[in-house]
C-alpha cells in the first residue's frame, strides 16, 4: 500500500514518514512549497520508497491528479499550515477557490474538512493524523517531576473553561492565565505566538503594583468535535522554551487528544526550568 502524506512545516511529517516506513509502508509527500522542510528531499533520496513532489498551497486539484498517478488511496495531513496563510497569501485553483467561495464559514476545520470531503470524493481517504503515532499521545495525570500548585491548578479549572468555549468557535485552542484572569487568547498566530504576547503584556504592567500574580499558566485543549485528521493540538520543545521566555510555570494540555514531541526532552527541560505539566482527561 502507498500512503499519501500531505506535508506542512515543523517535525509532525517527519515523525509520521519514519514511523509509516517502521511499518513497511511506501510514502508519496506532497510537499507545500510554503511550509514543508526541505530535508524531505534528503529522505526520499535516502529511502527509494519515498518520492516527494512540491505543489503550492492551493493546488487542490494537482493533489488530487498527484494521488492518483502515485496511486494513492489513504491520506494523511502531518504538520502546520499556518492559519493566517491559509487566508491570506494563497492562490487557489480553481476546485479549492470553489470550495472557498462555498464555505458558510471562513474557519481552518471547514476549509480542511470540505477538502477531505473533495478528497473522499476522489476515492482518496483522509485518515487520522494520530493513526501511526497512538504512543506520542499526552496520558492523564501529571507528565512532570512537579505537580502544578494550587494557584495553578485554579487557573488550569479557569482556562479550561475559556479555552473550551474559544475553541468550539475554531478561533484558537490556547488560553494564558495568571491569578484566574485571561491574559491572552489564541488566535491565527498560534500557540507559542499567543504565550509571547501574554509574557510581553505582562512585562509591560511593570513594578510590583499588579494586582495579577505573575506567573503564567497555558492551558491548550482539543476542539469540542476535534477531528483528528487534522490540526491536532501538538506541544514540542519549542513551546516549553517560549514560556520560559514568557515567564510560564505550568502548562495543561488534553489528555489522549495532544500530541507530545520528542517528550523526554520536553521534560527534561520542562523540570530544568520548574515548569509543571498535566494532562487533563477529556471533559474535566
Amino acid at each position: 500500500m502507498k500512503l499519501g502524506l500531505i506535508a506542512g512545516n515543523g517535525r509532525f511529517p517527519f515523525l509520521l514518514l519514519d514511523a509509516a516506513r517502521a511499518q513497511g509502508l511506501a510514502v508519496v509527500v506532497a510537499a507545500i512549497r510554503e511550509e514543508t522542510d526541505a530535508e524531505i528531499d534528503r529522505r526520499a533520496a535516502a529511502d527509494e520508497r519515498i518520492t516527494v513532489h512540491w505543489l503550492s498551497l492551493g493546488e487542490l486539484s494537482r493533489l488530487i491528479e498527484l494521488f492518483h498517478k502515485e496511486g494513492v488511496q489513504k491520506a494523511v495531513m502531518a504538520g502546520q499550515v499556518k492559519h493566517k496563510r491559509i487566508f491570506s497569501s494563497i492562490r487557489p485553483d480553481w476546485r479549492l477557490a470553489k470550495l472557498l467561495l462555498n464555505l458558510p464559514i471562513r474557519s481552518t476545520d471547514m476549509l480542511l474538512g470540505a477538502v477531505a470531503t473533495v478528497l473522499g470524493d476522489e476515492g482518496i481517504e483522509l485518515i487520522s493524523s494520530t493513526a501511526f503515532l497512538e504512543p506520542l499521545l499526552a496520558q492523564e495525570g501529571v507528565l512532570t517531576a512537579r505537580a502544578p500548585d494550587e494557584d495553578e491548578r485554579k487557573n488550569i479549572e479557569y482556562g479550561l473553561g475559556v479555552a473550551r468555549a474559544v475553541a468550539g468557535f475554531d478561533i484558537g485552542q490556547t488560553v494564558v492565565v495568571a491569578a484566574q484572569a485571561c491574559v491572552a487568547v489564541e488566535a491565527m498566530e498560534g500557540t507559542d505566538a499567543a504565550i509571547e504576547r501574554a509574557g510581553l503584556l505582562m512585562r509591560s504592567l511593570g513594578g510590583d503594583a499588579s494586582t495579577l500574580e505573575r506567573r503564567l499558566t497555558v492551558v491548550k485543549v482539543a476542539k469540542p468535535n476535534q477531528d483528528m485528521r487534522f490540526d491536532v493540538p501538538v506541544i514540542g520543545i519549542a513551546t516549553v522554551e517560549t514560556m520560559i521566555r514568557a515567564g510560564a510555570s505550568c502548562l495543561s494540555v488534553e489528555a489522549g487528544r495532544t500530541l507530545l514531541f520528542d517528550r523526554d526532552s520536553l521534560l527534561e527541560r520542562a523540570g530544568q526550568a520548574g515548569i509543571a505539566i498535566v494532562a487533563a482527561p477529556r471533559g474535566y
